[in-house]
């Protein structure tokens, strides 16, 4: 079992390392464009090419990683990820990073349901898998903190490359402990790869994800429109491929358990409340309280420091109380955090927005800790890593919907608000062209409380349910034989 514990620091190094990967490209993207005379365009798909490949995969590896091998498809990733570090550090042109970006992604696909399904498999135990569980999401959530003072430490002292670098010693670390202290586990039932699948797993989730960040960066185009429209007209193909299969690439019986689907609308629905909010919070320290962006995320710190101990503190409450009475009063509890952002005014709000985050971090915390927890032992442990693919991909559609529509919300909110003759797309522009800023700031912070008014009434509700059907069925439920531990490759 001491083994299982250090493993568990290989696979947790991993969620630190992509968190910091994350957030140290926010800081380099100014110096590395300017080195390579990136284009506007190019800029962003710099930024974006790396989630649309981590999105559109995940599905993918995670089913993988059940056939061929959890551990085997990990350290694949990891070789594949330090060697991609390597090229996109010294790339010498935009068009080679953004096509290093895209196989990082790939790449990063095979990490992060690999690392998960690894701790199902390592920890039988439920209170155990969720302490474990904890100490990942902690690990993934330290790195976002210390992110941006790592990116400044080395854009301050070394050149742009540095950012990508960094993550070489700890794919480098993964490849050496990873076969000494981590288990080999696949289904031994599985079947072949269905390709076709594949194909329409990628032609369902690529073109929803560029949809939802082109719409929440330029409004609704009909182009943005269309590629969510075709991209869910393929899902409905997928969904019907995969019933047919006897060996499906997603194996739509997970649905059929009510802890695995509750928990995932939960993360879901929570990461959608989330993104809006902490967009909406983002532009209201920047633009209405007029904070540089170093200043901004340093306000944004104290949400996720209280998240690392709320995230440690759940299963630590769980082994009192029901989980499912645990996840509901931290879903309440983050309901107050954005009952407070409604109270938060046009000047001066920055310590009320500051609380109402802290509230609802540590909220939302306790039910994205256990909730995965609850997830992973609701599924078959052969199925694990398609488990936790899905709790990943609802994961990046949730931001992706929460910066798009509760981002529009506020929006629309705010252009209704502000005084007649100002017509401007953001606050931004209106700050550029209004008089009277008094007003454009009293409209943005509309904006926020509609936001975070509705996000108040989904925690709410989702708190309700939470109690409600979580609380007999914590336990895993789906009829399957454990999968047997493979031999070492």
């Amino acid at each position: 079992m001491t083994k299982n514990w250090i493993g568990l620091g290989v696979l947790a190094s991993i969620a630190l390392l992509l968190s910091v990967d994350v957030s140290v490209l926010y800081l380099a993207l100014p110096h590395l464009s300017a080195s390579l005379g990136a284009s506007a365009p190019q800029q962003l798909w710099i930024m974006d090419i790396y989630s649309f490949m981590l999105a559109g995969f995940l599905v993918t590896m995670g089913t993988l990683g059940d056939r061929i091998g959890r551990r085997r498809l990990l350290l694949i990733g990891a070789a594949a990820f330090g060697v991609l570090s390597v090229v996109a550090a010294f790339s010498t042109s935009a068009e080679t990073l953004i096509v290093a970006r895209a196989l990082l992604g790939i790449a990063g696909a095979t990490l992060m349901p690999s690392s998960m399904a690894l701790i199902r498999n390592m920890f039988d135990d439920p209170k155990q898998m969720g302490a474990a569980i904890g100490i990942w999401f902690s690990c993934f959530m330290v790195g976002m903190a210390i992110g941006p003072l790592v990116g400044g430490l080395l854009l301050e002292h070394f050149w742009w490359g540095s950012a990508f670098l960094l993550g070489v010693p700890f794919m480098v670390a993964v490849l050496v402990a990873g076969p000494v202290l981590l288990p080999e586990y696949r289904d031994p039932s599985a079947g072949r790869l269905d390709l076709a699948s594949v194909a329409l797993s990628l032609s369902t989730i690529l073109p929803v994800i560029y949809g939802l960040k082109e719409i929440a960066r330029n409004g609704s185009q009909p182009l943005p429109i269309a590629a969510i429209v075709v991209g869910l007209a393929v899902g409905v193909t997928f969904v019907r491929r995969q019933r047919r299969l006897a060996d499906p690439l997603l194996d739509l019986r997970l649905f059929a358990n009510k802890a695995f689907t509750a928990t995932l609308v939960i993360g879901l629905l929570g990461g959608i409340v989330m993104a809006g909010t902490t967009l909406m919070s983002t532009m209201y320290l920047q633009s209405v309280s007029g904070l540089s962006p170093l200043a901004a995320g340093l306000w944004l710190l104290p949400q996720n420091l209280v998240m690392i101990v709320a995230l440690s503190a759940g299963p630590a409450l769980a082994r009192r109380v029901a989980p499912a009475y645990v996840m509901a009063a931290g879903l309440a509890l983050a309901a107050a955090g954005l009952v407070l952002h409604t109270q938060v005014p046009a000047v001066g709000g920055i310590p009320l927005l500051v609380a109402g985050l802290v509230l609802a971090s540590a909220g939302m915390a306790l039910p994205m800790g256990l909730g995965t927890g609850i997830m992973m032992t609701a599924a078959p442990a052969e199925k694990a890593g398609s488990a936790a693919s899905l709790s990943e991909t609802s994961g990046e559609f949730g931001v992706a919907v929460g910066i798009a529509a509760l981002g529009s919300l506020g929006t629309a909110v705010f252009r209704g608000a502000l005084p007649s003759g100002v017509d401007a797309d953001s606050i931004t522009s209106a700050v550029a062209a209004a008089v009277d800023l008094d007003a454009v700031r009293a409209a943005f912070t509309s904006g926020l409380h509609a936001v975070a008014a509705v996000g108040a009434l989904i925690f709410l509700t989702l708190a309700v349910v939470t109690a409600v059907v979580l609380r007999r069925h914590a336990a895993p439920a789906i009829p399957a034989a454990e999968a047997e531990p493979a031999m070492a490759a």
